[in-house]
């Protein structure tokens, strides 16, 4: 595709500027004048709509392609929750007129009110705060709350234990909670290795994070047993809810044995996720944790919803206003819209299309934990590696048959790993299309292992030097005919 200034024809125009309604000789600073012409392209309006149309086409996105990006899920979302998001009441609201007077916001504090009760009955927890605004922030308060109550107990505390399957977040949340982390590998099972676990776990431990099911898309089935060990040792039990696509209306965390839970609303409960915002990770804990989340808090007293400050204990305010309220506002609709069933539906689809995968894939691809999985299955590109293709090639060839590329090289103890996350959305026809285009390519890998390593071949862009261009990045349109001004 062309590029805009390559579209430039001189004398052409597209707009009319209305006359310079300020003294062409001013004041500005000489420094800050401008020393040439400014360079722009000259074009009719139809070249402009048509060359950002074009450019919009040639996205990969949820609604125009299967996309299974593993760790950060790219669900489809319901049209009607963005209808209901941007209902005229909700969109115009002012965020301070909570503030000033409660009364007129009545509506929309009982939507954090209801959202939170939702989400208490759907992971097991006694409260819930809706203010962090994604899953890494969440972790960051649940481990604020955690040190909290340690301090108010006069605990000594100085370890958080992480598995080596957990998102990387989780050991950088503890860290900067001040924590040394304790990792424990993954034993033949695919699950945090049990007597190591048990080997490391001190009256010194804060918490245990667990991501349930873990990266590799597996449930531990030990989690109660780790639950009532890190209780009996004095430590909290800290639930990733990352991956709650898998078990939710299944399973509550709560009833297993954990205390705070933080959820990604962002990927469970469909709302958008696209350009790394925005998201909503809201953090739930059992009553004696309670005492301690952040304010202000929405409750109900006889006069309706208000916003309750008064709370000693609390760890104060963890961003502004109460998080991304158009956010939470889609999961709750989300929420309704489904209903008991429907999330429980949703959960089993989602494992289902991922077990489908994973088994049509064996034979083709390494499956490093050949077992039943959750809503994600790992496969190795190990064996496409002893050719010279690689993870990332695979990805590569992968767009130009329409796909967007799975998740690549995590979990990091999966060498050449490729992350498959299909959701409960998809139906049978395009996740074949898609395991098709996967054999096919691990077909070509066999007999033409250069071809693969071409790819792509049918975007603007080919392969390119993926270490530089984050290092050194160029940001700005550099045309070759102005280089010489």
């Amino acid at each position: 595709m062309r590029l805009i200034f390559e579209k430039s024809i001189n004398g052409r125009k597209g707009v009319r500027l209305p006359k310079l309604d300020v003294p062409e000789q001013s004041d500005l600073p000489q420094a800050l004048r401008r020393r040439k012409k400014a360079s722009l392209p000259e074009v009719a309006e139809l070249d402009v709509v048509r060359h950002f149309t074009h450019l919009s086409q040639r996205n990969i996105g949820i609604d125009t392609h299967f996309y299974p990006l593993g760790s950060c899920t790219m669900k489809y979302n319901p049209k009607i929750c963005e209808e209901i998001a941007n209902l005229r009441g909700f969109r115009e609201l002012h965020p301070l007129m909570p503030l000033i007077n409660p009364n007129l916001v009545q509506g929309a504090l009982e939507v954090i009110y209801e959202a939170e009760r939702q989400l208490c009955e759907i992971t097991g927890m006694d409260a819930f705060t809706l203010q962090p605004l994604a899953g890494a922030h969440g972790e960051l308060t649940g481990l604020l709350l955690i040190t909290a109550f340690h301090k108010y107990h006069k605990h000594n505390k100085r370890y958080i234990i992480v598995p080596d399957s957990s998102h990387g977040t989780n050991p950088a949340s503890a860290a900067m909670c001040g924590y040394e982390v304790i990792v424990i590998p993954t034993g033949k099972d695919g699950c945090m290795d049990l007597n190591l676990f048990k080997e490391k776990l001190s009256d010194e431990v804060a918490a245990v994070m667990l991501t349930c099911p873990n990266t590799l898309g597996l449930f531990n089935p030990h989690i109660k047993e780790i639950a009532e060990l890190a209780h009996k040792a004095g430590a909290l039990m800290y639930y990733d809810g990352a991956n709650l696509n898998a078990i939710m209306g299944k399973l509550r965390p709560g009833d297993v044995g954990f205390d705070v839970v933080h959820l990604n609303l962002h990927k469970t409960f469909a709302t958008p996720h696209g350009g790394g915002g925005p998201g909503a990770g809201p953090v739930g804990v059992k009553k004696t944790l309670e005492p301690f989340l952040p304010i202000p808090r929405v409750k109900k007293d006889n006069q309706g919803f208000i916003l309750e400050e008064n709370a000693p204990l609390s760890i104060g305010k963890v961003t502004a206003f109460y998080g991304n309220y158009g956010v939470v506002l889609k999961a709750y609709a989300y929420i309704l819209l489904l209903g008991k069933e429907g999330l429980i539906k949703a959960s089993e689809h989602a494992v289902l299309n991922a077990n489908y995968v994973r088994a049509r894939l064996k034979g083709h691809y390494e499956i490093p934990y050949d077992r039943v999985c959750m809503h994600e299955c790992v496969v190795s590109a190990i064996k496409q590696a002893r050719k010279g293709v690689h993870a990332l090639d695979i990805a590569k060839a992968l767009i130009d048959k329409g796909f967007h590329p799975p998740t690549m090289y995590f979990p990091a103890i999966v060498k050449e790993a490729l992350m498959i996350e299909p959701t409960e959305t998809e139906s049978k026809q395009t996740l074949d299309a898609f395991i098709e285009a996967m054999i096919d390519i691990a077909r070509l890998a066999e007999e033409a292992p250069e071809a693969v390593k071409q790819a792509p071949l049918t975007t603007p862009v080919g392969r390119v030097d993926e270490v530089r261009a984050a290092r050194r990045p160029i940001l700005k349109y550099l045309p070759r005919f102005y280089e010489e001004e």
